[in-house]
């Protein structure tokens, strides 16, 4: 298996991956209280099932390969197959890397490949000079706010309206990148 540069999405891979969303058996809830001039945010763990499931279709394709072409993300390759991807934004304006999707094929994953993927953007953060690598995923997603965690991650910001006509909360994650 190797981790290297992505040049260009030439085809949709992802119609051979298998699953493409999660399941779980547990989310996070995020409650807000506004008290006066205050807002306070809550995250909690709940047990409750979930599923969510993506298609990816050619315009993602497209719009993926124009961030793409910035040469800031990578791919997984096993036997020469695109198997998992890091798609990475570098915004310019705050210094940051910013995780667009992170995807492997489901034969493929629980085998540290996002890991692999996850070091392979720190090492580009580093020459990048960024100050940070930032993501945004749902509440709902617990396995990937987990996997996040593990690497160093640590929630930063919530958004509750940020998906229209959803119970879903957007949660900013972000690590620092040591210069």
């Amino acid at each position: 298996m190797e981790i290297k540069k992505l040049e260009k999405l030439t085809e949709n891979p992802t119609l051979s991956w298998g699953f493409n969303g999660y399941k779980t058996d547990k989310i996070f809830v995020v409650s807000a209280i506004e008290i006066s001039d205050t807002f306070e945010f809550n995250i909690r763990e709940k047990n409750q099932p979930y599923t969510k499931i993506w298609e990816i279709n050619s315009a993602d394709i497209d719009d993926l390969n124009k961030i793409i072409k910035q040469r800031h993300s990578f791919g997984a390759f096993h036997e020469g197959e695109l198997i998992g991807w890091i798609i990475c934004d570098f915004r310019e304006w705050n210094n940051s890397l910013f995780i667009i999707n992170i995807l492997i094929n489901e034969q493929f994953r629980r085998q540290n490949i996002g890991k692999l993927l996850i070091k392979a953007v720190n090492r580009e953060a580093r020459e990048l000079q960024c100050r940070m690598v930032e993501l945004e995923t749902q509440n709902t997603n617990y396995p990937a706010i987990k996997f996040y965690q593990k690497a160093g991650f640590a929630i930063t910001g919530i958004n509750t309206k940020l998906y229209k006509g959803s119970t879903e909360t957007a949660l900013f994650m972000s690590f620092d990148v040591m210069i």
